[in-house]
């Protein structure tokens, strides 16, 4: 009984100090007080993936037809695209890592790569790139030896952080020993006989200044057959607090906190990075989506190529069969149908290509569902190119883009985080001086040994009975007396003292921090390269916008002009002042022309789209709520039916 009262000491303490939860909480309702305390030491899970689509898709379904306005199209990319559902885990992983940097553990990296991926049907067939989504390109920013923005865990340099959680440790020990002796007169005994029961508990915990704090309790119980001994059996104790600060290397909050504020820069790290993939996803969707309705202008064009194609080999079937033209203009006209009905089937597929493409983009299972698989998207916005371009001043669009692009901001995040890990390569260079300071409470306490004192050999004296009288009572007692003296401070040791270690050569905190100052200046090159990429992009992006509105008004008047030539070509013909190769032509030129038109109206506004993306305003174009994004649910309701297809 008495070797188990320290444990029983243990769990009534710890009973005590445990915190127990509401009723209310949940916590109470699995488990109560028990379940508030073993918190910490269970895995927690997280949700498996969602792979059902938003049901703002299902609602655009009707008849077999998606009904798609370019706002839901961004809609759906934002609800069910899975580039964004990848990035989104990114914000929890910048979260978690957090986390282990405030309990002093290493910092792990935060994703940042970017997906792209082809999202052009006339991209996949040339080979061109296209927006945003399959080939996996890493934009991940280095942050040099110290939190790096990546996905592995980073190698830390410089001063180690100490344990900021409290780390409660245990000891128990019972043996039974028997130990010959050499010499009975110390022990009174040839065979010395112990039992000893040890159990010793502590807590020790780290600051960010550097200390690390250590309390004991250790206990000790003896039962032995010595003779000569006072106390048979006996009990010791001793409370303990110990205290180590480091002078030079590793002191001070500077260089211990380094860790908490990198990762709090990469969990802003994150957020741009997911800013940057909502960008990048949204700007591949609407420029797929203005894809799809020049598609669909061109499968028009080629009908209406068609038709005319179709016209003219039934008007010269009819003037054969009266014999006022060559049997040879019928199959002149039949191959100029052949090649208008080619013409129509290949733009029909790329039109499909282009919808397998878009579905893919916005839905989380792809076209796995036949119900969307075989769905035909009926884009209901129209490309409307304005009649003149507003103007913004280059240097305007150029500082819009500095202080909005999401990749400018994380180069700017990572060469802080460099530097705040370039303190603690620094502070490695120091020698190590810690102070340390010991202070510690003995207990000793017992009952009377029994045993009669052994005989003392030579002297013709046996043994002899215990006189009670002659042991302290102050000693004898048990455990709560034990406690008694422990916390009066009856035997009381003080210690203080100091370790000094000196790297002579110190040649690997040399390296570490030159490595250190040689990745702080590459990035700031890389920040430079940066910025000037940026100026370029916006020029460049600016230049191609009057350069699609250029090619589209030639494209306008270009055919504008075949409509005319065809018109003349016609009348010239039922007047016999023309041949049937003239007219065709004329057809050809004018199904060239329209096609070449309704490209140029898309090439234009995905010039726009590219301008927004290199200005760093694509949000803010499409009315897109970032928290809206990271939740996977856009609150703005699906855009209404077009009125003829409401009938």
């Amino acid at each position: 009984m008495r070797g188990s009262q320290p444990i029983l000491a243990l769990l009534c303490v710890t009973l005590l100090l445990t915190p127990i939860a509401p009723a209310e909480t949940p916590q109470a309702q699995s488990g109560g007080w028990l379940s508030s305390f073993t918190r910490p030491y269970r895995a927690q899970e997280i949700a498996p993936v969602d792979l059902a689509n938003s049901t703002r898709l299902e609602s655009l379904l009707r008849a077999g037809r998606i009904y798609l306005s370019l706002q839901d199209a961004v809609a759906l990319a934002l609800e069910n695209n899975l580039d964004i559902a990848v990035q989104r885990y990114g914000p929890m992983i910048a979260d978690a890592s957090l986390l282990r940097a405030e309990a002093g553990g290493l910092l792990r990296g935060v994703p940042t790569a970017i997906q792209r991926a082809t999202t052009s049907a006339l991209a996949q067939a040339t080979g061109a790139t296209g927006g945003a989504g399959g080939t996996t390109t890493t934009t991940a920013a280095t942050t040099g030896g110290t939190g790096e923005a990546g996905g592995a865990i980073i190698v830390q340099t410089g001063t180690a952080v100490p344990n900021l959680d409290p780390v409660l440790f245990t000891q128990g020990n019972f043996s039974h020993r028997t130990n010959p002796q050499s010499n009975s007169f110390t022990t009174g005994t040839n065979a010395l006989i112990l039992r000893n029961d040890v159990v010793n508990f502590g807590i020790q915990k780290g600051f960010l200044t550097g200390t690390t704090v250590s309390f004991g309790w250790a206990n000790s119980m003896l039962e032995t057959n010595a003779g000569r001994s006072d106390f048979n059996p006996s009990t010791t104790a001793s409370l303990s607090l110990s205290i180590q600060q480091p002078l030079l290397r590793g002191f001070g909050l500077a260089v211990n906190t380094r860790n908490i504020r990198i990762a709090k820069n990469n969990r802003r790290v994150s957020d741009l990075a997911f800013q940057q993939q909502v960008i990048s996803t949204v700007s591949a969707v609407v420029s797929a989506y203005w894809d799809l309705v020049s598609f669909n202008e061109n499968v028009r064009v080629r009908q209406q190529a068609l038709a005319l194609a179709q016209k003219l080999y039934e008007d010269n079937k009819k003037q054969v069969e009266i014999g006022t033209l060559a049997p040879i203009e019928i199959v002149r006209a039949e191959a100029e149908v052949a090649s208008s009905q080619q013409a129509l089937t290949q733009a029909e597929t790329q039109l499909l290509q282009q919808e397998t493409l878009l579905k893919n983009a916005l839905s989380r299972t792809g076209v796995a569902s036949l119900l969307i698989a075989d769905a035909r998207i009926v884009p209901t916005d129209r490309i409307y190119v304005p009649p003149t371009e507003e103007i913004q001043p280059i240097q305007d669009l150029i500082e819009m883009a500095l202080k909005n692009r999401p990749d400018v901001a994380q180069a700017e995040i990572q060469i802080q985080n460099t530097k705040l890990g370039l303190q603690g390569s620094r502070n490695n260079l120091l020698p190590s001086l810690d102070v340390i300071a010991d202070f510690r409470n003995n207990a000793l306490v017992g009952q009377i040994n029994k045993l009669p004192i052994p005989a003392v050999p030579g002297t013709g004296i046996g043994p002899t009975p215990r006189n009670p009288n002659a042991v302290d009572p102050f000693f004898i007692g048990g455990y709560g007396k034990a406690l008694s003296q422990l916390f009066a401070r009856n035997f009381p040791d003080y210690a203080i003292g100091f370790q000094l270690n000196i790297p002579l050569r110190n040649r690997s905190a040399q390296a570490d921090m030159v490595l250190d100052q040689l990745s702080l200046r590459q990035q700031e090159l890389r920040r430079q390269a940066l910025l000037n990429q940026v100026r370029v992009d916006v020029r460049n992006a600016l230049i191609a916008v009057q350069q699609a509105r250029a090619a589209y008004e030639a494209a306008v008047k270009a055919r504008v002009l075949q409509e005319q030539t065809l018109e003349a070509e016609q009348k010239k013909y039922a007047l016999g002042a023309s041949t049937i190769f003239f007219v065709i032509q004329a057809q050809r030129d004018l199904a060239q022309a329209r096609s070449i038109e309704v490209s140029a109206a898309s090439q234009y506004m995905k010039a726009k789209v590219q301008l927004d993306a290199a200005v760093g305003r694509t949000i803010e174009a499409h009315n897109i709520s970032i928290e809206e994004a990271l939740q996977g649910k856009v609150s703005r309701p699906p855009s209404p039916l077009p009125v003829a297809q409401q009938e």
